[in-house]
């Protein structure tokens, strides 16, 4: 792929992100009328459908010289089997992407452009189609769980435990992305918050966010005795074994991976002390500390930090405490380090740890997607230059699941 020339017109289309997405939408939809039944049908989770699909694209962009891109591709397109694609639904949206490159780029888009990205499209439509092939034959494309319990916190916490009726497969620290009847063809993904078990329950750890259809349902209306979908699972926030020390920083529902780790560490103790690191809004958000604390009691080679604002202060101000927390942590470089919670503050936080004097290498968290930088001032996604002049605030209070594939 040529690397120059894809940067240089994603950067054209960047400015007009919005028109290029929504052009993206239509044709595809115009030129292929049975397609639109897979996609949601409400005009905000399609909005989000939007945000998530250009996300995907920018994070593709901003990875194409990593080892890990490939990796990466195929195991979208292993998760992508959940929408039932197939190789004519990757020939349809490559058709519909170049066309809206195309548009969105105006005099920019010349004969030299078009062919870097057909050849670039192709790369990933192949690396998808193998993934999914290679799963083919290993397990389903999505999993049927019902829920067999259901705990809320406050209003916009909950943590659903479910019983696939077939075996799931997951290490602790991943997520699955989880789908419901009540918002139909819509996905999301969510961590598990235990490690693996014998009955072969898992816990999904979800928080409501403001207009989002799935999360609301999820905290607020499912019930025990209804089904869920999964699909399969992912993310590499699973724990290496080492022989340094370790920190464990979650924030909101990020908790969740972190805890499955934890269970597991107590379960098959490390041979190195582990810090964890707990940050919420306000301490009332702290809904697992009784466990965190028989923990810390039960288990002499972890230390537990609480991160919260003063009583009466701005949740930001747990930012700064975090920032000296970590500070007078030292040892950066000789330690590894799980970082999990809302894209804003992971990426926040892993700035930080890196001038510290963490080694970026030891830094372990699930890829964020660019959408999670904000919005400039036109609407669209923050280019890289803009997002480091001008960072927005972290949204303690929206932590969300994250994978590029559902988010994607």
């Amino acid at each position: 792929m040529d690397v120059r020339i894809l940067k240089s017109s994603f950067a054209v289309v960047e400015r007009r992100a919005e028109h290029a997405v929504k052009f993206f939408y239509s044709h595809l939809f115009w030129h292929n009328p049975a397609i639109r039944e897979l996609f949601p049908a409400s005009p905000e989770d399609m909005e989000r459908q939007r945000d998530r699909l250009f996300a995907a694209l920018t994070h593709v962009i901003a990875h194409l010289e990593d080892e890990g891109l490939v990796p990466y591709l195929r195991d979208l397109g292993r998760d992508h089997r959940k929408f039932r694609a197939g190789p004519q639904h990757y020939a349809a949206v490559g058709t519909s992407l170049l066309a809206a490159l195309a548009e969105a780029s105006g005099a920019a888009w010349t004969p030299r452009v078009e062919k870097a990205w057909a050849e670039a499209y192709q790369v990933i439509a192949d690396a998808m189609l193998a993934g999914a092939a290679a799963a083919e034959d290993r397990e389903p494309p999505w999993w049927d769980a019902e829920v067999v319990r259901h705990l809320q916190y406050g209003e916009d916490i909950g943590v659903l435990t479910l019983k696939p009726h077939v075996p799931f497969p997951y290490l602790p620290g991943q997520y699955a992305s989880v789908s419901s009847e009540r918002v139909p063809t819509t996905w999301r993904t969510y961590s598990i918050g235990n490690a693996p078990r014998p009955d072969g329950t898992l816990d999904l750890h979800v928080s409501r966010i403001e207009r989002g259809r799935l999360s609301t349902a999820l905290v607020r209306d499912v019930q025990p005795g209804e089904t869920l979908r999964l699909g399969a699972a992912g993310g590499r926030l699973t724990f290496r074994r080492a022989d340094r020390p370790a920190s464990l920083i979650a924030a909101g529902t990020g908790w969740a991976p972190i805890r499955a780790v934890l269970e597991d560490l107590a379960e098959h103790p490390p041979d190195q002390d582990v810090r964890l690191f707990v940050v919420a809004r306000d301490a009332a958000h702290l809904y697992d500390r009784a466990l965190i604390d028989e923990y810390a009691a039960a288990c002499p080679w972890l230390g537990v930090t609480y991160i919260t604002p003063a009583p009466g202060q701005h949740r930001n101000q747990a930012t700064d405490r975090l920032a000296t927390a970590l500070g007078s942590r030292g040892m950066w470089p000789d330690q590894d380090v799980y970082l999990s919670g809302p894209p804003l503050f992971v990426e926040g936080t892993a700035l930080l740890l890196e001038g510290l004097g963490a080694r970026p290498g030891r830094v372990f968290h699930d890829s964020v997607p660019a959408a999670g930088r904000g919005h400039g001032p036109n609407g669209r996604p923050l280019g890289f230059g803009e997002w480091f002049l001008a960072r927005p605030s972290p949204h303690w209070h929206n932590p969300s699941g994250r994978s590029p594939g559902d988010r994607p």
